[in-house]
């Protein structure tokens, strides 16, 4: 498999629902254009962003067959498929439908804190489990534990279907030691819009993002700019997107980030609980930002 499908900007989809809470399909349909319109390089469908923690199995299923549907092969497609009881994380892997996918990302387990050698074990049971290539993913700060760079590099030299890591820990030192270490094909993806810039100096290949959900363009093509090595053109996008995206993240995510797609009309702001929609002076201080980078 050819690994640079992956390279560029990644987006961590929402999940459009209608005010009853249901999924809403044809948000959904609006928002994968919107990424493919917005020349995005390739999708994560059930993500955190996704709110996949409350999503059911049935609609799982669901979401994931639609978007591979409405996607129609236009963009790589990857499923966020993760949790922290690894058979019920193995089970899933396996049971995973993969028609038009293209790799799993796998978020570190939450909650139980283990060491990093279960760690270690969890992800060589998602290894051998996968049909499909796996992204690991380091986000501390949602699941209360860290991949070291060691465990990251020890699994990614012991397991060739493991490609890559999304790394969200905000560590420099981290991604150094990781960039010193992995092999030269493992991938190196940040896994924060505000880093992206400066992890592409270093050696990474892109982001996976959710600002690319309300401005796909706009993000992909400062990180287009930036893995071309022209930094200099790249750094007024970086830097005329840093308010908006301290205001998406404001008050949670996906809240921020599905407030700015209803201002734009893609899809409602809908989340479901225990997340609540952001509060209504944020929500203008967002939209005030959109129109300033929409000009």
């Amino acid at each position: 498999m050819r690994m640079e499908k992956f390279h560029g900007t990644g987006v961590a989809l929402v999940t459009p629902f209608k005010q009853d809470g249901s999924v809403d399909y044809d948000g959904l349909r609006k928002l994968i254009n919107h990424m493919v319109d917005g020349k995005v390089d390739y999708l994560v469908s059930l993500g955190t962003t996704g709110e996949s923690s409350t999503l059911n199995k049935k609609e799982k299923s669901e979401v994931w067959s639609f978007t591979a549907e409405v996607n129609d092969g236009r963009l790589p497609l990857i499923a966020g498929i993760g949790g922290n009881d690894t058979a019920a994380v193995t089970e899933s892997i396996k049971a995973f439908e993969s028609n038009g996918y293209d790799a799993i990302l796998s978020a570190s387990p939450n909650y139980n804190k283990p060491t990093q050698e279960g760690i270690y074990q969890h992800y060589k049971a998602i290894s051998e489990a996968s049909a499909l290539p796996i992204l690991l993913y380091n986000v501390p700060g949602r699941t209360a534990s860290n991949v070291s760079p060691e465990t990251t590099c020890r699994l990614a030299h012991d397991f060739k279907n493991i490609i890559g890591t999304k790394e969200a820990s905000g560590s420099f030192d981290q991604f150094n030691q990781i960039m010193r270490d992995k092999p030269t094909d493992f991938m190196l993806i940040s896994g924060d819009d505000p880093v992206a810039l400066p992890m592409i100096a270093l050696g990474c290949v892109g982001v996976i993002s959710v600002v690319g959900n309300a401005l796909p363009f706009e993000l992909s093509e400062m990180i287009r700019l930036s893995l071309q090595g022209n930094f200099k053109a790249a750094l007024p996008l970086h830097l005329s997107l840093i308010e908006f995206t301290r205001l998406i993240f404001a008050e949670g995510n996906p809240a921020g980030v599905k407030a700015a797609l209803k201002h734009l009309d893609i899809c409602g702001d809908k989340v479901r609980l225990p997340l609540v929609p952001v509060s209504s002076a944020l929500e203008a201080k967002i939209i005030e930002q959109i129109q300033k980078i929409k000009g």
